[in-house]
């Protein structure tokens, strides 16, 4: 967290003005009772009407000069908060966007989605106590306990002994809650997962009918946090009594002793008063401190976490070469794999194992295999979303570790097996594929999508409006939508990951004819699980748990490859496998 102050440097102005702000607030807060015992002892005891009213002016000009301190110093305050957590929330961002395919997977989204809210929300908070509050409360405590001695030392004994009992009860229920807090952010943490998972899959929990069960673990998770949060609210609660029970006994003390004081003339009736004033401000002050602290630990708590994931640096090490530039004779391979092998963290087999070969321009490439075979595990080694364990992935003759990621990547399109289409207009999200696209270009790769008739039946065509998550589009529609994404930056590959699932036999034919038509002729990796879509592939590479059953093309295969020939039996039957 003491790291994280480093934010602060750029509004050190702020973060000095506010808690100097405060300071004046209370030097003036402590002013207010030596001027009620003024009028007391001089105005009323001296029945002088001119004097007190002179000094009731004063006690008002106290409380709006107090104000104006109170509102700049909240202003400074929640300025430096504010812009503190903005800052601290860009980096965190910038710094997740870094991470490798791995590390997101391995921290778990909510996790992620965790730190970038409600931590950031608390730690933006604690600052603004800290920088209201920190210097404040502690001021106000002795500066109460310093005047307290200017009127009388043996009655000022009495505070000095109050804040010791008080700061006992009020620190000891903190000390013992501060744990108890901090669990409570961890099963808040569980909690807000679960509501995520349950909003995100709410159709598949109704498709199956499970809302009860969900509903009865939800209440579960949320009744031990809710039964944790009363335990430490009910100690917690005590804070109040107990310190309001010794404050009263001081102040029946005070009272007491001071009456004989003043019964024999040793103190003014004021005086008395004006002790009474500042036993009061004590105790609100160690009871703001007491939140304040239980505030900062949770700040602390967070805080930890969010250094934690600023401090995660990417596990990709950036390569020197830029893919663009990047150049090869006319008959070398573009893409080539050699004997890759692929491990995910904490698994203790290879997904892919001993694969191996080569891909020239122009050349469309089936992968097919059932499920859990490999097939997006080894498409996502050539745009390096994972580095391969073992062996070499290379693009244009170089191993894809030696090129910069950025370079990289503008030289492949990937369109993912999840369609996803962000809020914003048509032609916002298709020119995430180029942002220097022209409408002429964006349309020429919709028509290769197949994706026309999409667009223009929307009002606005490429101006229409995309819902979050593209809700107002089909699963098709989004699908052809994301091929087109990808083919705006004229990829030199073209990976497309089981993207035209959701698409009809005639349109998928379609897609596929329009893509090898392409003028720029990029490599195409189609990855499926029909063997429609890979039929007419120059090569089709055949995975069975996470190795290579056959390369070839659909003929070939059909002979040599047990597994390509039972796919394609299961779906179109053995008559046709035979012809």
């Amino acid at each position: 967290m003491i790291k994280l102050l480093k934010y602060l440097k750029k509004y050190s102005l702020e973060a000095v003005l506010g808690p100097l702000f405060k300071l004046l607030e209370a030097s003036f807060e402590l002013i207010v009772p030596l001027v009620v015992a003024a009028i007391i002892d001089k105005g009323i005891g001296g029945s002088d009407k001119p004097y007190v009213i002179r000094m009731s002016l004063v006690l008002i000009l106290l409380a709006v000069v107090g104000y104006a301190c109170a509102v700049t110093a909240q202003y400074f305050a929640a300025k430096a908060a504010s812009y503190f957590a903005a800052s601290v929330k860009r980096d965190l961002f910038k710094n997740i966007q870094s991470l490798s395919y791995e590390q997101i997977d391995t921290m778990g989204t909510t996790t992620l989605i965790t730190r970038m809210t409600s931590d950031i929300n608390q730690v933006q908070q604690g600052v603004n106590l800290t920088l209201r509050l920190l210097l404040r409360s502690p001021f106000v405590v002795f500066g109460a306990m310093v005047m307290a001695f200017t009127i009388d030392f043996h009655q000022a004994l009495i505070f000095l002994v109050t804040i010791v009992v008080l700061s006992v009860v009020v620190f000891g229920i903190m000390l013992w809650g501060i744990p108890r807090y901090k669990h409570i952010q961890e099963l808040l943490d569980g909690v807000l997962g679960l509501t995520r998972e349950n909003l995100s899959g709410v159709r598949v929990i109704r498709a199956f009918g499970l809302e009860n069960s969900e509903a009865v673990n939800f209440k579960e998770k949320n009744e031990t946090l809710t039964k944790l949060q009363e335990y430490v609210g009910r100690i917690s609660a005590l804070m109040n009594p107990i310190t309001y029970v010794v404050l009263n006994l001081a102040i029946i003390i005070l009272l007491k002793t001071g009456a004989d004081k003043v019964y024999t003339g040793v103190l003014t009736t004021g005086a008395v008063v004006a002790l009474y004033n500042y036993m009061s401000q004590i105790l609100v002050e160690l009871v703001k401190l007491a939140n304040l602290i239980i505030n900062i630990t949770r700040s602390f708590a967070c805080g930890n976490r969010i250094q934690t994931m600023l401090e995660e640096k990417g596990s990709m090490s950036e390569g020197s070469l830029d893919a663009r530039k990047a150049d090869i004779s006319a008959n070398a391979p573009v893409v080539s794999f050699e004997n890759v092998c692929m491990r995910y963290a904490g698994d203790s087999e290879d997904s892919l194992e001993g694969v191996s070969f080569d891909v020239r321009k122009g050349e469309s490439v089936g992968i097919i295999g059932g499920t859990g075979a490999g097939k997006t595990t080894l498409i996502n080694l050539i745009p390096r979303f994972y580095n391969a364990t073992g062996g070499s992935v290379k693009y244009k003759g170089h191993d894809v570790a030696e090129y910069t990621t950025e370079s990289l990547r503008e030289v492949i399109g990937v369109v993912p097996q999840k369609a996803v289409l962000f809020k914003g207009t048509i032609r916002d999200n298709l020119k995430w594929g180029n942002d220097k696209a022209s409408d002429e270009e964006i349309w020429e790769a919709v028509k290769t999508a197949q994706a026309t008739e999409v667009v223009k039946e929307k009002k606005g065509e490429l101006s229409a409006e995309i819902t979050q998550g593209g809700r107002n589009f089909s699963g098709g529609q989004k699908q052809r939508l994301t091929i087109a994404r990808a083919l705006v930056r004229r990829p030199e590959v073209l990976i497309l990951d089981d993207s035209s699932s959701a698409l009809d036999n005639m349109t998928d034919k379609n897609l596929r004819k329009a893509i090898s038509e392409l003028a720029y002729k990029p490599v195409t990796f189609i990855v499926s699980q029909r063997a429609a879509s890979v039929r007419f592939c120059d090569k089709i590479i055949v995975l069975d748990d996470g190795k290579v059953d056959g390369i070839g093309t659909h003929e070939e295969l059909l002979v040599k490859s047990e597994t390509y020939r039972e796919i394609y039996e299961s779906q179109f039957g053995k008559e046709a496998a035979n012809a």
